[in-house]
């Protein structure tokens, strides 16, 4: 009896998915657990595995973009016929451009444009081909037909003032920063210059022609799509759907900084760097223990109590963010939690997480301490009922009597969702974990 294959769906959020590349060719044999296809959305890029062993007989050819869910394969005995007869033609074997790890939107639009992905260099996360790459490639004809001597951005010292995005930009499009006007103080090449120069259009800041009075340059667009559309739409549908409450407390991290510093001595040689989130992470994992409202769910039945403590952490992106997952994180030792969120933090930034790694987080840790950030009010991350953000660890003070004593300090943010939590069993956790990082040898039975 033939096996469907179904496009799987990485997330809850997940609206199409394009199967990028098949590993099996049609009427070629697979092995279960043998990886069978390739599959991308906007965030995440991953392989599925086969979920029987037979003839592959191919619905959906490498490059269609489908809903999660959609018929893209048979898996069939042999000799066993196509269910509804002959079935759909076979897709043509991928070339060596399928191969290339590009973004759906950068395939497509490199596709129309009839230009081989191999022929892109691609600036995203492990060389991956974006939209932006697309689009600079296909203008840099039209940029160097339409270039003409410009003046060169050198002041009389000779240096080319330029900034470091900048000169990495124009290695990457290959243009030369002495024809680039610079816009920046003291005529300094912006990435917008660089940008615009490619684009074969005015440099911001460059005059286009005479302007009325008062007239304003355009300002520039970023397109609301992809990863970034994505994150807009989950925040806003978070914001909307949920009674969102902040609360905020102190920290003294004296004793979590002495076994920071301790641990990254003594795990060095296995490879292991803990760093203060997988402190805080521990922290919330064993808190969530004592504290079950937190690690819940609110379904139309009611509030959902969740069985495991899955965290998730938000790692940043250039194009947003994603929360990949450590799973069962209060029954991890704080060595284990700090190799995997070293590995998925990794995967993150590489576009090689995997769909586990996406899949099943119960509450979120998120931290902005290392961008100088003391506060902030954390968004849910659905279908979460809470939070928790981690700001910077600052020099503080408190009273001994009347000496003050100089400390170390940080501030934890909570947001809960209300109609799951109410203020004091919130305030209850964060106290908690706020208890077992000023005595952090806790974290480590």
């Amino acid at each position: 009896m033939a096996t469907e294959v179904l496009l799987v769906k990485a997330g809850m959020t997940m609206t199409e998915g394009v199967v990028a590349e098949w590993y099996v060719p049609d009427g070629g044999t697979v092995e279960k657990g043998q990886p069978l296809y390739r599959m991308e959305t906007e965030k995440i890029e991953l392989e599925v595995e086969a979920d029987a062993t037979g003839v592959v007989h191919h619905v959906a050819p490498a490059g269609a973009t489908l809903e999660p869910g959609a018929l893209i394969a048979h898996i069939l005995a042999p000799g066993e016929p196509p269910p509804g007869g002959a079935g759909v033609a076979a897709s043509p074997p991928a070339d060596g451009a399928d191969r290339v790890p590009a973004s759906p939107i950068a395939r497509r639009l490199a596709q129309a444009a009839g230009i081989p992905l191999s022929a892109v260099a691609g600036t995203g996360p492990s060389g991956r081909v974006t939209e932006a790459d697309v689009r600079a490639h296909i203008a840099a004809p039209a940029a160097e037909a339409m270039a003409a001597p410009a003046p060169p951005a050198v002041p009389r010292d000779g240096e080319l003032r330029a900034s470091p995005l900048a000169r990495r930009l124009s290695e990457q499009l290959g243009i030369d920063l002495a024809l680039v006007p610079g816009t920046g103080p003291g005529g300094r090449i912006t990435k917008e210059d660089v940008e615009a120069f490619g684009a074969g259009r005015p440099t911001p800041g460059a005059t286009a022609g005479p302007r009325a009075a008062g007239e304003r340059p355009p300002g520039r667009v970023i397109p609301l799509r992809g990863m970034r559309k994505v994150i807009a739409e989950r925040m806003h549908a978070s914001l909307r759907e949920m009674a969102q409450l902040s609360m905020a407390m102190e920290v003294t991290m004296d004793e979590a900084v002495k076994l920071r510093a301790a641990l990254v001595t003594e795990w060095e040689a296995d490879g292991v760097k803990p760093s203060y989130t997988d402190l805080v992470i521990k922290a919330a994992a064993k808190a969530l223990a004592l504290h079950p409202l937190l690690n819940a769910t609110v379904r139309e039945t009611g509030i959902e109590l969740l069985p495991h403590i899955h965290v998730g952490m938000a790692v940043a992106l250039e194009d947003g963010l994603v929360v990949p997952v450590i799973r069962d994180a209060d029954a991890l030792s704080l060595k284990e939690l700090a190799g995997e969120s070293t590995r998925l933090a990794a995967a993150a930034r590489g576009g090689t997480l995997g769909l586990d790694d996406m899949a099943g987080g119960t509450f979120s840790v998120t931290a902005l301490g290392m961008a100088g950030v003391d506060f902030f009010t954390p968004v849910i991350n659905p279908p979460n009922v809470a939070i928790l953000g981690v700001g910077r660890i600052r020099e503080g003070m408190a009273w001994d009597g009347d000496r003050p004593v100089k400390q170390r300090q940080m501030t934890l943010s909570l947001t809960i969702d209300h109609r799951a939590v109410d203020g004091a069993p919130g305030a209850a956790f964060l106290n908690t974990v706020c208890e077992l990082l000023e005595a952090p040898y806790r974290l480590l039975v």
